[in-house]
């Protein structure tokens, strides 16, 4: 009988740590595409673009930009967790180049209209 309410106890309170972790807002994730010196895209993943820019702009974010500075950011979109950009940026790298100029393209022309 004691090992049971001990169980009832302890599925109660993780219950109450899941309703305090859900009502926890997480900060959004956006995927984005530089344009380096060479013409090439660099694309990735991070939750504070604008520090993730300065990184790069500044060659410590990674070993690709580094080497192919200075970079513009082209492109980002807002993705709603983190496991959900990693999947959109495994989406994108998997694209054309031709594609990739398509999905810049695109967000630019609904910026202007």
């Amino acid at each position: 009988m004691l090992k049971l309410m001990q169980a009832k106890e302890l599925v109660s309170k993780q219950k109450q740590k899941k309703s305090r972790k859900s009502k926890i807002k997480e900060k959004p994730w956006f995927l984005y595409i530089l344009e380096c010196c060479d013409g090439s895209f660099y694309t990735g993943i991070t939750n504070n673009i604008e520090r993730r820019f300065q990184m790069h702009v500044s060659g410590r974010a990674s070993k690709y930009t580094r080497t192919r500075r200075p970079v513009e950011l082209l492109y980002h979109e807002s993705c709603t967790s983190r496991v959900s950009a990693m999947v959109r940026e495994a989406q994108v790298k998997a694209f054309t180049r031709i594609k990739k100029e398509e999905l810049i393209h695109k967000k630019q022309s609904t910026i202007i209209n």
